[in-house]
């Protein structure tokens, strides 16, 4: 296990000290929920099919500090949005929408900031979980950071299944916190996406790769190699993780394109496996054997082409990645990402143009040994991998030119946190 970086000793101390006032408690009755933001530097927009995706967990993301309410009231406070959420973990919650009506669902994220909270209870309650006590909390993001397309909704439903559990002494595995949270996305929110964001999360240990079959749920670590006696100082010289912001926001859910991409890939595993002979299974391209799909791939329309091409080549990608980072060809690691990210726009057809230009221009900063978006695509950042002795110059560099091609949505970000270095993180755990 490697030193953590984040949270500080000094951040811990600052959410204890709030809670501690808001709750008439002791600072040594609060802990503290990190639930880290991650990254997927291969396997995008594969998860919902099954596929084999990888991920890491960066020394950023979600503190919740709380202490058990003493009765069945939630109260909650945000470093961020202003006001209190306030329920009872004894009322009934219900999905916000239709599942299949996502397109139309706004979170006014400044009113409306309470609402994963009750998200994770409605997961928690469809289980059959008897819970009988509520919590007192403070949550908080990094300051002044964008957080779109890091796994943002993921780290913060994480973080309050985690505390309620937690308070209600209930014994979770980070396999059943998983479904859990998927239960907040999918079922709460109405959004069709995978299970990766969550696995990272939960999962995820210090400086690995995590392998995770979305189909079988299986998974593994990938370890980063020995490099020499010091080999967990060695492989943190070897590289850093830039995430840079567009200033692009738009929450999933309000999106309409990312649930059609999915129904694609949907409808182009029913094709295939209609072609194939295996019509009556699920259709989920994982359920395509390769050789079918290079059988039959020519029947597909044009669009449905393109989210299966992007499928099987980013399964292959992959696959080549886990021996490119465990055998520490972290070039060859960053070559396969921004393979990833042209495939990102031109099969799988996602992002937007200020995207598109920030991961051009990472691809050209000094020491970048690969890049492509992060999330789906539609808004937020870019993640590029780089050499760390050119982290700081890359970063200037990548500032200044996105300056230049986007002035207007440029000015709407932090010059601090415009542009960040970061390094791996460790899995979500309670302080």
């Amino acid at each position: 296990m490697g030193e953590w970086s984040w949270p500080s000793e000094a951040q811990l101390n600052g959410i204890r000290q709030t809670v501690s006032e808001m709750a008439g408690r002791g600072i040594e009755d609060v802990r503290v929920v990190v639930s880290p933001y991650r990254i997927c530097p291969l396997g995008a927009h594969i998860d919902h099919q099954g596929g084999t995706v990888s991920a890491m967990t960066i020394n950023k993301g979600i503190l919740l500090g709380f202490v058990p309410s003493g009765d069945t009231q939630v109260i909650l406070r945000s470093g961020q949005f202003k006001g209190e959420a306030r329920f009872r973990v004894d009322e009934v919650q219900c999905p916000r929408k239709n599942a299949n009506d996502a397109s139309k669902i706004e979170i006014d994220e400044e009113s409306d900031w309470g609402s994963y909270a009750r998200g994770a209870l409605y997961a928690l309650q469809s289980r059959q979980n008897s819970l009988v006590q509520g919590i007192i909390g403070y949550i908080i993001g990094p300051e002044g950071m964008d957080s779109s397309g890091l796994s943002s909704s993921a780290a913060v439903g994480v973080a309050y299944l985690m505390a309620l559990e937690t308070a209600n002494n209930l014994a979770v595995s980070p396999e059943e916190n998983i479904e859990y949270d998927r239960l907040i996305e999918n079922e709460f929110w109405g959004l069709r996406n995978g299970i990766l964001d969550q696995s990272a999360i939960l999962l995820s240990s210090y400086g690995c790769l995590l392998c995770m079959n979305c189909k079988t749920k299986e998974h593994k670590l990938i370890h980063p190699p020995k490099l020499g006696e010091n080999h967990e100082t060695e492989w943190q010289k070897a590289y850093k993780i830039l995430l840079a912001f567009s200033g692009l926001k738009h929450n999933l859910t309000v999106n309409p394109g990312y649930n059609r991409r999915v129904a694609e890939c949907q409808e182009a595993a029913a094709v295939l496996l209609h072609a194939s002979g295996d019509g009556a299974a699920e259709p989920l391209l994982s359920n395509v054997e390769p050789e079918a799909y290079q059988t039959h791939k020519h029947i597909l329309e044009p669009n449905l082409a393109k989210r299966a091409e992007h499928y099987f080549s980013e399964n292959m990608r992959v696959s080549k990645g886990f021996e490119a980072w465990a055998s520490g060809r972290f070039e060859d690691f960053g070559t396969l990402i921004s393979e990833s990210g042209l495939s990102s726009i031109q099969n799988y057809e996602c992002g937007s143009e200020p995207l598109i230009q920030l991961r051009q221009i990472l691809l050209r900063a000094p020491g970048v040994f690969g890049a492509r978006f992060s999330g789906a695509g539609f808004r937020g950042c870019c993640v590029a991998l780089v050499d760390t002795d050119h982290a700081a110059e890359a970063a200037t560099f990548v500032r200044e030119e996105y300056n230049k091609v986007q002035p207007e949505l440029a000015s709407l970000l932090n010059p601090d946190t415009a542009v960040m270095i970061c390094e791996a993180g460790d899995c979500a755990r309670v302080i």
